[in-house]
């Protein structure tokens, strides 16, 4: 008898960056009103010392809901403080912190800067990895991370078991195009930020996109490892959109169609 294995778990989260004129008890109340489970707080808004991580951390759990990371803004090759970072997501109990993969895309950093981003990313990936918190780089245009070719070379150089990369369709592909560029990162993905955007970065309801997203959620599933999905961007950043993306996020999540 063959034995089948067994389907990954997916998260419906959001990042708070998608409620980012909202406070920290509002993004709280709005996502768990949205029946999601989970939240990435970034440090653009909410999260910016230690009281405020704290005060996240509290209202999360509170609320019966889980932090899944930190979205941080840190720039990997500036060689930058990352006990700042790091201490964030220690106070918030997040166990991955997002990071950047540089500041120039893959075309135009020169080797000297290729080797700046892999070797400060081995350098935060050991201080990170000694406080038990994961590293994940952002998958986006203009940084090293702006294709799968090149997210896999900077992967593979960094050459470290406490950093993955996040997912999400690049603006301007294809269902297809974005469906082949996660199957080729698929190994290292640890997350997902979850949106429907047009060609030119138009903001749509999440289900616009609903055979791109029904055939990621069965990739992911079919992957065998749980992470996290996230919205990320809502139409008019509107709570009432995160209450509608959510109900289709669910689906998503559980299979449904």
């Amino acid at each position: 008898m063959t034995e089948h294995p067994s389907l990954a778990d997916l998260t419906p989260g959001i990042c708070s960056v998608t409620l980012r004129s909202h406070g920290i008890e509002d993004v709280v109340r709005i996502s768990a009103e949205a029946g999601l489970a989970g939240i990435e707080w970034g440090t653009d808004v909410h999260v910016s010392d230690i009281g405020s991580a704290a005060q996240a951390k509290v209202a999360t759990e509170s609320a019966g809901l889980t932090v899944l990371s930190l979205g941080s803004y840190y720039r990997c090759g500036t060689f930058g403080d990352f006990d700042r970072p790091l201490d964030l997501a220690a106070a918030l109990g997040a166990p991955r912190i997002r990071v950047w993969a540089g500041g120039l895309g893959s075309a135009e950093a020169s080797p000297d800067a290729w080797e700046s981003v892999v070797k400060d990313s081995q350098r935060i990936a050991d201080l990170a990895a000694g406080r038990g918190i994961a590293v994940a780089f952002e998958y986006h245009g203009n940084t090293l991370t702006d294709s799968p070719v090149t997210t896999l070379q900077l992967l593979n150089r960094v050459n470290h078991p406490n950093v993955g990369t996040y997912w999400q369709p690049a603006v301007g592909l294809s269902d297809q195009q974005a469906l082949d560029s996660l199957h080729e990162v698929l190994p290292h993905v640890v997350g997902v930020h979850c949106f429907s955007w047009g060609p030119a970065g138009e903001r749509f309801p999440l289900r616009n996109r609903a055979g791109l997203w029904q055939t990621v959620a069965d990739v992911l599933r079919g992957n065998g490892k749980d992470l996290d999905i996230m919205l990320e961007f809502v139409q008019d950043d509107l709570p009432e959109n995160v209450l509608s993306d959510a109900v289709f996020l669910h689906a998503l999540t559980l299979g449904e169609d």
